[in-house]
């Protein structure tokens, strides 16, 4: 139990991720919606220039639109 609460400790003691340097994002342009309860995301940087659908509801959200 104290190696548990050991170790629990040391998570949350961590410092968090550095965030990525600004060159690293990119800009896009992309609209989603939830299939389940309709709720919307726009997304403007990310990462990769074709990222991953966000999950809202346990489920992916679907492309609405891409902005070229």
């Amino acid at each position: 139990m104290l190696r548990l609460g050991l170790g629990f400790l040391r998570a949350l003691a961590a410092p968090p991720p550095e965030p990525p340097d600004p060159g690293e994002l990119r800009r896009v342009k992309l609209h989603y919606r939830c299939t389940i309860c309709g709720t919307e995301v726009k997304m403007t940087v990310a990462n990769e220039e074709d990222p991953d659908p966000p999950r809202h509801c346990m489920d992916e959200m679907e492309v609405l639109a891409t902005e070229d």
